[in-house]
């Protein structure tokens, strides 16, 4: 599985949010996107709510971009506290089809948009 994000990622569309404490990696998470169509994959941490911060990297980016929705594929109770929400398969299929024709937006130059989250 490693190989395959690997090979994503040399494509230029998987990508990730870490949060970094001097040189250790503390949180993070990685995503695949294809245009303006973000899909979450998996979130890691080993501090406390360093997930979250991670995730609010990504939230501010995609809202900075317009991106219309972060597939996060679970409804978990942690991810539902953090706002995410179920749609039905056919209002997802028709978002994605529109957002993955966007462009791409150059995930490497982003950083935490403040100003996004806090608009919310």
């Amino acid at each position: 599985m490693i190989e395959v994000y690997t090979e994503l990622h040399q494509m230029g569309l998987a990508h990730s949010a870490e949060l970094w404490q001097d040189d250790r990696l503390m949180a993070g998470l990685y995503f695949v996107s294809l245009g303006h169509a973000v899909f979450g994959e998996s979130m890691f941490t080993s501090v406390r709510d360093g997930s979250k911060m991670a995730l609010s990297l990504l939230v501010s980016t995609c809202l900075r971009h317009k991106v219309p929705v972060i597939d996060c594929q679970q409804n978990t109770a942690h991810l539902a506290s953090l706002g995410a929400h179920e749609i039905s398969r056919c209002q997802f299929l028709h978002i994605i089809s529109q957002a993955q024709r966007e462009s791409t937006i150059p995930w490497p130059e982003q950083h935490l948009y403040w100003d996004e989250l806090l608009n919310l």
